[in-house]
Order: structure tokens, then sequence, then C-alpha cells
């Protein structure tokens, strides 16, 4: 093969080596390398990758994830890389753009992966590295509109859209048997009754709540109705009159009468270990966790322990570990077309030191 004829062969390998992500036009995501630590102050995560997925309309997934990665490689050590849904000419994040996310390769050595995804349809090549990864057995943990991350529309033959929030064929597709369920509704008024996180007392001391108290996110509450008995209900999701903190529960809580939104409560966050041909897999589900509940201290902290717990690190969790925001955020608030137009991912890239 002639020189010339190598070189674009590797190009046309998106993210498939160094070599090609420095001739590609497109970024594939932003990296954080794990802060080292020492002997004194140690960082966990050292060691252990975590690929994170961004790709959703509405509840700004392109802001929440670089946010939670920059908080799991500064303060805990992961290395992290989050890929996003972008603009095929441009490379700009465009969480429109349902069926390309590229640098999927990156999930090839993960041992995490963290999926905030609504409604995609990847190309086939794309999609086997997702699915690959999934039947590998790693842990997963799963955001908001993880439960419908699928919908396929355009290629209904295509041997991965049983992965599909709708499908017939794996019932709720992936969201459903992967992740505990699928789309169901809203269950709160959505954009205007917002959400308290309430422990689930019979698993208050799981390691993923250590630490974890105090809840609250504008988003509203999920329907979720097809959880098995053996998943773990960690948080339940309380349904507020309104879209402040101290608003009082919808339909005076817990002790609602039969048929409000807060009786019962539903689950908010979750645990599993799934069955797969490899072993258990850990799997972790929230329908919390759009850009603007991550201003929550606890849901961060949450999520944090998640990661652990997913990596089968649990002992190392500190019920007052660093879970604060690296450098300044100010996310946007959730709705359809409100994305931020022509960021590239190199633009959630930390400052180089000194700076």
């Amino acid at each position: 093969m002639p020189p010339l004829a190598r070189t674009l062969l590797v190009v046309a390998i998106a993210g498939a080596t160094p070599l090609a992500a420095a001739f590609s036009q497109e970024p594939a995501g932003v990296a954080y390398e794990g802060a080292k630590g020492s002997a004194e102050s140690p960082k966990p995560g050292n060691g252990k990758k975590i690929v994170l997925l961004a790709g959703d309309e509405e509840y700004r997934s392109e802001e929440a994830l670089p946010m939670l990665a920059k908080i799991l490689a500064v303060r805990h050590g992961f290395r992290c890389t989050v890929l996003f849904s972008t603009d095929p000419k441009s490379g700009a994040i465009d969480p429109d753009q349902q069926t390309h996310v590229p640098g999927l390769a990156a999930l090839d050595d993960a041992d995490l992966a963290i999926v905030f995804w609504r409604f995609r349809e990847l190309p086939d090549a794309d999609m086997k590295h997702f699915v690959d990864y999934v039947e590998s057995g790693k842990p997963l943990i799963g955001i908001r509109t993880a439960t419908h991350a699928f919908q396929y529309q355009r290629d209904k033959k295509s041997p991965y859209a049983k992965y599909s929030f709708d499908s017939t064929e794996w019932p709720g597709g992936f969201g459903q048997q992967v992740l505990g369920d699928t789309w169901v509704a809203h269950h709160g008024n959505h954009g205007s009754q917002s959400t308290r996180g309430v422990v689930e007392p019979s698993h208050a001391d799981h390691p993923i709540l250590r630490g974890v108290k105090d809840v609250w996110g504008p988003t509203d509450v999920y329907a979720i109705t097809h959880l098995l008995p053996s998943d773990v209900v960690l948080l339940r999701g309380q349904v507020l009159q309104g879209m402040k903190p101290t608003d009082p529960p919808a339909d005076g809580g817990a002790n609602a009468p039969e048929g409000g939104p807060n009786a019962p409560m539903m689950p908010l966050m979750w645990c599993r270990e799934r069955a797969t041909d490899h072993g258990a897999q850990r799997v972790v589900g929230s329908t919390i966790g759009a850009a603007v509940d991550l201003q929550s201290a606890d849901l961060r902290r949450a999520f944090v322990n998640a990661a652990y717990w997913a990596l089968h690190l649990e002992e190392k969790i500190d019920p007052k570990s660093d879970v604060s925001l690296v450098g300044d955020y100010a996310p946007t608030f959730f709705g359809f077309g409100k994305a931020k137009k022509g960021v590239m991912p190199a633009e959630h890239a930390l400052p180089a030191a000194g700076k």
C-alpha cells in the first residue's frame, strides 16, 4: 500500500490510535489525567479509567459530565475521558447530533462507563464499542435520560436495534434490561415541581449513601415501574410543590392520600448486580443528574460514591471526601434548544498548571 493510502486509512479509523487523533479534524472529547496524590493524601482512583458519555438535548449532559469528570480526576485520582455528541463538520459539541459520538474506542480499555445519552442511534461500527463494553460485564452508571439512551428510527434492522428504549424484542431495551427501567413518564410536573432525594431507610447504610443526606435538584421525578425485587433503591424522589429546595412536598409528602405523586415516592437512585457471561455487573441508575442538579454537593457525593462502589472500591469511600466543584461552574438550566453553540470539547479542559 502506498504511504499516502496508509495515512488516509489511519485517519479514517477515528480515534483508533494517537496518530489518528492527531490527524483527525474531529476532537474526540476531553481527557483529565488523575491527580497522583501522596502517602498522606492518597487518591484511591489512581489506575482506573472512567469514560463519560454526554449526549442529550435537554438536561445539559455536555456541561454536567465534564464537571463530574473533573471532580473524579482532580479530587479522587481517576483518569477520565468525556465524549460528546458533536457536529461532524466543525467538531463542536452539538447535543442534537444523535448519530455522531466520535472516540468510542476509548471504551475498549475503560474500567467504568458513565452514560448520559438520550435517543442516540449510532452507526453500527461505533455502537459496537458500547455494546462490547456492556456485554463485558464491566460496571455502568446511567444518569437521567440513560433510561432511554437509544431510539432506533433510521435502521430498525441494525443488530443493535434491540437497545432502543421501546424495543419489544428486548423489552424496554438498554434502559430496562441493563439499568433497570426504560422511559415511562414524568412523575412530577416538568419544569414546575422539583425533587428532594430521600434516603431509603432500609438501605441507609449502603456504601453509596455514605455522607449523603441532603439531595435536591430542579429536575422533576421520573416514573420508575420496572425495577426488580433484587434491585436496591437508595434514594426516592419526593415531588416538591415548586422549584425551590425549601418548597414543601406536593400533596402532603409521604402521608399523601392514595394516588398523590408521593404515595409512593418513585425510586430516584438505585443499584443492581446484573448477571452476565462474565459475572455480576455492577450497575447504578439515577433519574436525577442534570447539569443544574449537580449544584447539590450531596448529589455529587452520591455519584462519586457510586463510581467507587461500581469499581468494587467501596472500602475506600470516605463520607467526608472532597466533592467540591473544580473551577467555575455556572450550568445552563435544562430545556430544549438551550445548549451553548460552538463550544469545542477542548474548552472543557483543565487550565495548564500555573494558569
